[in-house]
Order: structure tokens, then sequence, then C-alpha cells
């Protein structure tokens, strides 16, 4: 998907086998959202970090990562659980963007990740 952030134009791509959603800025990856879905119900996606390659930072990478992050869980219809602080903070800031997760699916998130020590 490309997106426009105001300065540059990204092309956000999901790889979901390997748990990233990508930003590519001239053909190189810019940024990223490391995640994994959720087992369970409901499933949701939990944005662990949020990265701004050195280089990149300023440009809204990471703004855009996070939209696109909420949109894509929005068309699957699941929740987001932002446990990525970046992901937590634009959530608060964008509340019509970005529902809230309910505290149990935070909950089960955090002891998810546990058993994923990958993506610490």
């Amino acid at each position: 998907m490309a997106e426009r952030t105001g300065r540059i134009e990204l092309d956000i791509r999901d790889d979901r086998a390997s748990g990233n959603l990508l930003a590519h800025e001239s053909g190189k990856v810019a940024g990223i959202i490391a995640y994994f879905v959720m087992d369970g119900e409901p499933a949701a996606l939990v944005a662990v970090h949020t990265v701004v390659e050195p280089g990149h930072e300023g440009k809204g990478i990471a703004g855009a990562l996070v939209q696109e992050f909420y949109a894509m869980a929005g068309r699957e219809g699941v929740p987001v659980v932002p446990l990525c602080s970046y992901a937590a903070k634009w959530a608060e800031r964008h509340p019509d963007k970005a529902p809230a997760a309910p505290t149990e699916l935070v909950e089960q998130a955090k002891q998810q990740l546990m058993s994923r020590p990958e993506l610490y």
C-alpha cells in the first residue's frame, strides 16, 4: 500500500509470515512494526516494537506504520493490542482511528509475548 506522509511516499507491506509490517522508501526498508497474531478468541494483532531506521527519523514513518497497522486490523475485523510504547501513545492521540483493546485482551497478549522471546 502506498502511503504519503506529507514529506515522502512509502510503500507499506505486511509480511505476516515473519510478523513484520514494513515501510519501504525508495525500495529500502525505512521502518518496521514487529508484531504477532494473538492465539485464541478473539484473535488480535499485537504490536511489539516500532522501529525507524537511522536516517529516516522525523519523516512520519512510525505514525504511518501504526496507522496502517490499525487499518489492517480493522480490515481483518480484529482488535490491536499496542504493547509497543510508540503504538500505544499514537493510539491515545488518535482514538478515532485506534479503538482501545479490552484490559483482559492486553493481559492475554502480554502472557503470549512472554512465550515469544525472539520478539523482545
